[in-house]
């Protein structure tokens, strides 16, 4: 074996530890050469890694090549977040890398909320973020991101989304008044929603956040075949009631062919601020169970924290506010696990392959 098939070995071998799962298993792009006894490697992650973790795999890379007598070289890591496919029936939205979208099955289990500090999340790890509020009926995202003010149309009739917190956000509670009822049976939403999407001058995205209604009915279950989605996240709450629900809403992603990349369990404990006890309001482990139920990774698990929904209220999300709060590093690590589970997917070739032209020869 020559010393460069040992090393490109020896990178195949790294292990990912947020992965779960080698650099050769991840499929990720990498190259390596020998330039006599220097050696040079070459990392792309799918995933807007912190810098840390660039670290963390540098160090473990280096140790394994000095145990095999690579002393001297360099090691260069970047993100190059892919596109991914979608249901086989849709074709990628261009300009939109990857269209994630963030349910639960049934409301209140603070899966706006969730959505909102995940998409700030991205934009604070480097991500090109979008966020569309699905709900139609009841938008939520204008008041959670402190943003009243119309949505401007562009002379040929194109909403410009509104910058908020590092990403690009859109919702009907920006072009109707805030009073306003939006009394519309279901064909009506899932137009008015498709249209939002469509005739938004979005910029080039890494990722769209959706956050969808609650449900899975009629009008759910046309959003999911309609959009081309590259992955969803289910939101639920440890409660047997909610578990029910969200469960239903597995099931619907995978009935149309949407990838379901994990569970995140809001509201998981109560840490009480002045005696510092865990109580399980809600019970205990249910995202885990129907993580288990389902052979989905458990993305996170997030407390109750009342301030959250404070500042929700105030218009500033909490991981925009205070970045470096365990409660916003929560959100950090669940937003990473979701887009490295994503990363891990099949990718989407169909825009670097070039157009194929049939001509007939007489």
């Amino acid at each position: 074996m020559t010393p460069l098939e040992t090393l490109n070995i020896l990178l195949d071998r790294t292990f990912l530890p947020r992965l779960g799962c080698t650099i050769g298993e991840s499929k990720f792009y990498n190259k390596c050469s020998l330039d006599g006894i220097r050696y040079q490697v070459e990392l792309q992650l799918g995933y807007p890694a912190p810098i840390e973790e660039h670290q963390a795999i540098e160090r473990s890379l280096k140790s394994l090549l000095l145990e095999a007598g690579f002393q001297e070289g360099s090691i260069q890591i970047e993100n190059t977040i892919q596109p991914h496919k979608v249901q086989k029936d849709l074709k990628p939205k261009q300009g939109i890398a990857n269209i994630i979208a963030v349910g639960s099955g049934k409301g209140g289990v603070g899966k706006s909320t969730v959505a909102v500090n995940l998409a700030i999340s991205l934009a604070q790890l480097g991500a090109r973020v979008g966020l569309l509020d699905a709900d139609i009926h009841g938008p939520s995202q204008p008041k959670m991101l402190g943003e009243q003010q119309r949505a401007i149309i562009s002379a040929d009739k194109k909403i410009m989304p509104l910058m908020r917190h590092g990403l690009y956000a859109v919702s009907i509670g920006y072009l109707i008044d805030d009073e306003a009822p939006t009394v519309w049976r279901g064909p009506m939403v899932s137009g008015a929603l498709l249209q939002l999407l469509n005739d938004t001058e979005w910029p080039p995205l890494d990722y769209l956040i959706i956050d969808l209604p609650p449900g899975t009915g009629d009008i759910q279950l046309t959003l999911a075949q309609k959009i081309p989605l590259a992955g969803a996240v289910m939101v639920t709450t440890p409660q047997d009631v909610a578990l029910l629900d969200v469960a239903k809403g597995v099931k619907m992603f995978h009935k149309v062919g949407v990838n379901v990349l994990g569970v995140i369990e809001n509201m998981s404990f109560y840490h009480c601020s002045q005696c510092g006890h865990l109580e399980s309001i809600f019970g205990k482990g249910g995202g885990e169970r129907l993580a288990r139920e389902f052979q989905l990774p458990l993305l996170g698990a997030l407390p109750l924290y009342p301030p959250l929904c404070e500042e929700a209220d105030l218009g500033v999300p909490w991981v925009a506010r205070f970045p470096e709060h365990p409660m916003a590093l929560s959100f950090k690590e669940a937003a990473l696990n979701m887009v490295s589970s994503l990363a891990l997917r099949a990718i989407d070739y169909t825009a670097k392959l070039p157009p194929i032209t049939l001509e007939r020869s007489f």
